[in-house]
């Protein structure tokens, strides 16, 4: 039988796994064997910390949302267990950034689970009824902003007409800054 040589195959292998190796310290990154064994272990922590990673945030999430209901005069496992009964379904992910960006929110959650335990329902509606709310509210900021925003865009000729459409006095001698004052 014929030999056969690695050539560019055997190459291609190993320049793979040293350029994997780049920025490890000492021998790990320059010899072949290291190289290898710390690449194999490196891969390997990979894989399990993609898991774990999972796992740590969970865990945050639930000292977050626990300290806010300290915070709030219950415990963790009892506001979990009345948000269940009350049939609010936030993940804790979402409870954990209520918690830190709008406390007063986090508040009327504990309201909704304090009551779910104590035997009171119908709180979820009032959270659907502010949640709308608050996306109309965003809405209307939001079309107050483009108008805003078309205004700056606006020649002073059509600054003017809009202008003495809405009943602004001594429009033909104000400049393009002192119009859009006038129409804020």
């Amino acid at each position: 039988m014929a030999r056969v040589k690695g050539g560019t195959i055997h190459r291609a292998r190993r320049k793979k796994v040293m350029d994997r190796a780049k920025g490890y310290f000492g021998s790990k990154h320059r010899l072949y064997r290291t190289a290898k064994e710390q690449v194999m272990h490196s891969l390997s922590y990979a894989y399990r910390d993609r898991r774990q990673k999972k796992r740590d945030f969970r865990k945050l999430w639930i000292t977050r949302i626990n300290a806010a209901c300290r915070d709030n005069d219950i415990s963790y496992s009892r506001f979990i267990n009345g948000l269940n009964k009350a049939g609010v379904t936030v993940n804790r992910k979402m409870l954990s950034e209520i918690a830190i960006d709008n406390p007063a929110s986090f508040t009327d959650l504990v309201g909704i689970a304090k009551d779910a335990l104590n035997g009171k329902t119908a709180a979820p509606k009032k959270i659907e009824k502010e949640a709308i709310t608050k996306k109309a509210e965003t809405k209307v900021e939001k079309s107050v902003k483009e108008e805003a925003v078309d205004l700056s865009k606006m020649t002073v000729a059509e600054l003017r007409e809009l202008a003495k459409s809405k009943g602004i006095e001594g429009v033909s001698t104000m400049k393009k800054a002192e119009l859009l004052d006038a129409l804020k």
